[in-house]
């Protein structure tokens, strides 16, 4: 059974991911096969995380706002089914929103998640303030050092989750990777990019060969930063309540970089057609000839050949984040939304954004407004319950 090695580029841009600044990324594209147009289930760590560990989707796998709820006990994660198959199954994790605490540890040998308090000594599991939070990581060389550390005590086959944190709030790179970084969130992105590529080389110098490891490489949601791209949204330009992520849907936070390679898959290939970050879990296990009876997703095998022939596939997002963002009082009529992005054919795309509660709706045309400003709202009249998802 071929190693498998899963790593999360947290809160980063599928645009920042994808620009050719970031060569641990470009060699990841050259080793594997790139989705360009991979859609999150939510714009929250430990909500995207759960649904690619379980294949599952938020109000399925239990986990629907930041600091409400654990995993479902009947949600089976990805570690596992792994463990079950025979692997020696090791995680880093690097920041509050892949606490123990959610169950996201389930199957795993191996989950260190450690991670300093807030500089005011408080504990950063319990602040609803995502960017607060950022202050509560593992820089890069850390998960990198003890990821390798577990590692070296392995035998093949290996499961292992390296998460990378440093791209979050608050845009701080303490080494300068990226000489051409339009903005210091760049400089993060390049940062872990930096030590992803060290990871690799280091896996390899511990005798796993990388042509024979199962690598996926995924971002769990993007990062509005108020201005710094076109697509923006949040602060002045409409959106004050959004601190980087976790309100809104746009395809700031939504759209996000997805790499697969392994074993006898193609090198060097693009997709264009839409799949979901939901969709990881059922790929891998397939990919290694093991079963999931109950899922969301669906296996992506079918655009892993020399011919791909698979369709797009509709995507589902969903926040409840601000149902506790409201909770200090200072944005009172904020509300859950949800979301459904598809294509269209013939290269058009449309998201519609359901205001949950309200009786607005948000509609897009995705080729015609990319950057998701000129939309058309809506009024039911009635107050809409989530779409089916």
């Amino acid at each position: 059974m071929p190693n498998v090695l899963l790593i999360s580029l947290d809160t980063v841009r599928a645009d920042v991911a994808y620009s050719g600044k970031m060569p641990g990324i470009e060699s990841l594209r050259r080793r594997g096969t790139t989705f360009r147009q991979a859609v999150s289930s939510a714009p929250l760590t430990p909500i995207s995380h759960a649904s690619v560990f379980t294949g599952l989707q938020p109000a399925r796998h239990g986990i629907r706002h930041l600091l409400r709820e654990q995993l479902a006990p009947d949600a089976v994660t990805l570690a596992e089914h792994l463990k079950r198959a025979g692997y020696a199954t090791g995680a880093v994790v690097s920041c509050p929103g892949l606490n123990k605490w959610y169950g996201m540890d389930r199957g795993f040998d191996f989950y260190d998640d450690e991670i300093p308090l807030l500089p005011d000594g408080s504990d950063p599991l319990t602040t609803p303030d995502v960017k607060m939070r950022g202050l509560a990581l593992k820089r890069a060389p850390l998960v990198v050092d003890r990821a390798m550390d577990w590692l070296s005590r392995q035998q093949s086959p290996f499961f292992l989750f390296a998460h990378f944190f440093d791209a979050h709030w608050p845009y701080e790179p303490p080494e300068d990777f990226c000489p051409t970084a339009a903005n210091p969130y760049e400089g993060e992105v390049a940062y872990s990019d930096h030590y992803v590529s060290r990871m690799l080389t280091r896996i390899e110098e511990l005798g796993h060969a990388l042509d024979d490891t199962l690598i996926v490489c995924f971002s769990d949601h993007g990062e509005d930063l108020a201005g710094w791209y076109p697509n923006d949204h949040s602060g002045d330009l409409g959106h004050p309540y959004e601190e980087g992520h976790g309100c809104l849907l746009f395809d700031t936070t939504q759209h996000v970089p997805l790499i697969v390679s392994g074993p006898g898959l193609p090198r060097g290939a693009e997709i264009d057609s839409q799949v979901r970050l939901v969709d990881i879990a059922p790929t891998v296990l397939e990919l290694l000839g093991l079963e999931q009876k109950d899922a969301d997703g669906a296996s992506l095998t079918e655009f892993l050949r020399p011919e791909p022939a698979g369709a797009s596939r509709p995507a589902y997002s969903e926040t409840y984040y601000p149902e506790e963002r409201r909770a200090d009082g200072q944005y009172p009529d904020l509300l859950p939304l949800s979301a459904v992005r598809w294509d269209e054919g013939e290269g058009a795309r449309r998201k519609v954004i359901w205001h949950i509660g309200g009786d607005t709706v948000e509609s897009y045309d995705l080729r015609a407004d990319p950057t998701e400003h000129h939309g058309e709202t809506l009024s039911t009249g009635t107050p809409p319950v989530a779409p089916p998802h």
